[in-house]
């Protein structure tokens, strides 16, 4: 009796609005609500992170690479889409930058205006719903950024440009333009979608899509962002634009934020900010989480904290899904949708992450097949990548590799920080004579430690080519310099120290030495100094012994060290960096490019001029049981150890699937 006295109600409003039309025109009709009961599957399919990744293919090593590739996620696409006929396709960022590839169109042979970058192409193609904007979209700049997006963006100098780009809305909620404080993107948008309900009737639904990019762009990015937007903490942008986007209309909100899921203290500045979204900001049915290249809901990550189910796929009540990175996996987040009479609401969804590849036992894997329209598309932009890493720089008599970066100082390392060195020194000779007493340290990390299945650096001896390189440093991070005093430095090596679990010598059951979570990229090492690394100490404390020219450092004398724009300008979270203590920048000058300067100067690498210096090693400590580390099964680890003069470790297994060698480690001596 109510559904019928509604439809009646309905009818009769659309008659007397169809009498008082004065124009004649047709009347808009009112679409009623549905029933109170009505159920709708919608399924939230989600790549994030895909860094450019269009093919499965390592540019690095110039070969084949099945385990990931958004031609492969494609394949995943399509199947959900047949599995799951109601769904959206969204992006959360870091879509743009990544690969030689995004290096090859930015800075090589840029894009042309009328020409979308090779990613959007293929996203196009899989016509995509929605995307967001991730913190590496702004490592090119704003002028790169505004053409490459066509005209998503909406204020700023950049805004409006009529270039080829996505041909989806791209979204972020929390980055503003300096100059009038408007959203650089639009911070949200409303999709107007029909899906079918579970009983087979067209059920009209508008979709909200907000986005959110991490605050820490202010610091990663200063040199392309500072003075021209500013930024709003992820929760904060929230509870301005949830409401706005429900008054308008929204049934749903899903929520596409390039941020990961931490318990740590909420705050304007917070990178991770998913558990606060759920918990603290009413209105969001769905969220697409990302940036912290992990996978939920596995059933293994964030298991430990309060108000999250990662079989499910909840974050305080709110289902979430985030499906890793360089297009390994594909999420898929399964919304049963009710309507209540009001208002829509979620009833036992469940994320589901679709991999594109997988490993047996003995390690061997096997791929989902990929999707061949993609390749075709860009082949052209393809082979002209190919052509550009394969260029020569020049030649080494030794093998470069990151194997055993983290537990020694390494030849990789030292090629980084001699050309870094040298181009810094030439610089202040040239520029800053004020400072040519100044000793100048240099600071480097191993990139590629298997950080999150990123495998390691591995070049061998001959022909040494920009792909090289690339691998060697993987980002497109520019060169600069700070001074600082002796304290902190002592504080920058602690903060790097970090990365070692604390040792306790009297345990007779083995130990891991590295702490699995701390990326390998802040472990950088300074060369210019030495020191030893006590990792039986509490954080803070265990930096020891640290001399120059044999001689103690003073706490308030004054160092240049080398680096790159992300650390100079406070990422990372290294105590006293924040950007203001910068005194050399390059101008623009990429680390890597740098680095394939010096080479082509010094035209053959030689152990003799470009191999390890023992400047930093662990103190001296027996411990009653083992301390091991991992590192890659490359038949040639062993080898690579003795040519680095790592004499106080000892191979114990490769595990069963092939995937690590097991070595223990002698720290007394």
């Amino acid at each position: 009796m109510r559904v019928s006295l509604l439809a009646g109600l309905i009818s009769s409003t659309l008659a007397l609005a169809a009498c008082n039309n004065s124009d004649d025109t047709p009347a808009t009709p009112v679409t009623p609500p549905p029933a109170a009961g009505t159920k709708l599957d919608l399924a939230v399919l989600q790549t994030t992170d895909l860094h450019a990744n269009v093919l499965s293919y390592d540019y690095y090593k110039t070969t084949e690479d099945n385990t990931l590739g958004f031609e492969r996620t494609a394949t995943l696409i399509d199947a959900a889409r047949k599995e799951n006929p109601n769904n959206l396709l969204v992006d959360d960022g870091d879509t743009i930058q990544g690969t030689s590839l995004s290096d090859y169109q930015a800075q090589i042979e840029p894009v042309k205006c009328d020409t979308p970058l090779a990613i959007h192409k293929v996203m196009n193609l899989m016509k995509y719903d929605a995307g967001n904007i991730g913190n590496h979209e702004f490592n090119y700049g704003l002028k790169y950024l505004g053409q490459v997006t066509g005209s998503s963006m909406k204020s700023g100098p950049e805004a409006g440009q009529k270039c080829a780009g996505p041909d989806f809305p791209l979204v972020t909620s929390n980055v503003n333009n300096a100059g009038d404080g408007k959203p650089l993107f639009e911070p949200y948008v409303i999709l107007d979608r029909t899906f079918k309900s579970t009983d087979g009737k067209d059920i009209k639904l508008k979709v909200g899509v907000i986005g959110f990019t991490p605050p820490g762009i202010m610091d990663w990015d200063k040199r392309n962002l500072e003075g021209k937007v500013s930024v709003l903490g992820i929760v904060d942008a929230a509870k301005k634009y949830v409401p706005e986007m429900k008054a308008k209309g929204a049934d749903i909100v899903v929520a596409l934020a390039h941020s990961g899921i931490s318990t740590a203290e909420n705050s304007p500045a917070l990178e991770n900010a998913v558990y606060y979204l759920a918990k603290d900001v009413p209105g969001i049915t769905a969220i697409v989480s990302g940036h912290s290249h992990s996978t939920f809901p596995d059933g293994k990550n964030y298991k430990d904290m309060k108000g999250v189910d990662n079989v499910k796929g909840l974050v305080n009540g709110v289902p979430t899904v985030m499906s890793g990175f360089w297009g390994n996996t594909l999420g898929v987040l399964k919304l049963n949708l009710e309507f209540d009479g009001k208002v829509w609401k979620t009833n036992d969804s469940q994320g589901v992450l679709k991999p594109v590849s997988t490993k047996d036992a003995a390690g061997k894997v096997t791929a989902v097949e990929v999707k061949p329209e993609i390749a075709k598309l860009v082949d052209k932009e393809h082979q002209g990548t190919i052509k550009y890493v394969s260029a020569g720089v020049g030649k080494s008599e030794y093998r470069i590799s990151s194997f055993f970066s983290q537990i020694a100082p390494t030849s990789a390392i030292q090629l980084i920080n001699l050309a870094q060195t040298d181009y810094v020194s030439k610089f202040v000779k040239a520029n800053l004579p004020k400072y040519a007493n100044l000793p100048i340290l240099s600071a480097a990390a191993p990139f590629k430690m298997n950080f999150k299945g990123t495998g390691y650096t591995d070049i061998a001896t001959g022909d040494v080519a920009i792909k090289n390189i690339a691998d060697l440093y993987l980002y497109p991070n520019t060169l600069q310099a700070v001074k600082i005093n002796g304290a902190a430095v002592k504080l920058w090596l602690e903060k790097s120290a970090e990365q070692f679990n604390q040792i306790d010598p009297t345990k007779t059951t083995d130990q891991p030495l590295i702490a699995s979570a701390f990326p390998s990229y802040n472990f950088d090492q300074i060369t210019g100094i030495s020191y030893e690394i006590d990792v039986t100490k509490d954080k803070g404390s265990r930096i020891v012994n640290i001399t120059l020219g044999g001689k103690a450092i003073d706490p308030t004398a004054e160092f240049i060290v080398v680096t790159n724009n992300y650390r100079a300008s406070g990422g990372g979270g290294f105590a006293g960096l924040d950007g203001s203590q910068i005194v050399v920048d390059s101008g623009g000058d990429a680390n890597r490019d740098i680095i394939v300067s010096y080479v082509k100067e010094q035209k053959t690498l030689t152990l003799a001029k470009q191999g390890a210096v023992a400047n930093w090693r662990f103190a001296k400590v027996k411990t009653a049981g083992k301390v091991t580390f991992e590192t890659s099964s490359d038949k040639a680890v062993k080898d690579v150890a003795a040519m680095e003069k790592i004499s106080n470790i000892t191979f114990e297994s490769t595990k069963a699937d092939n995937s690590a060698s097991v070595f223990s480690i002698d720290l007394s001596k």
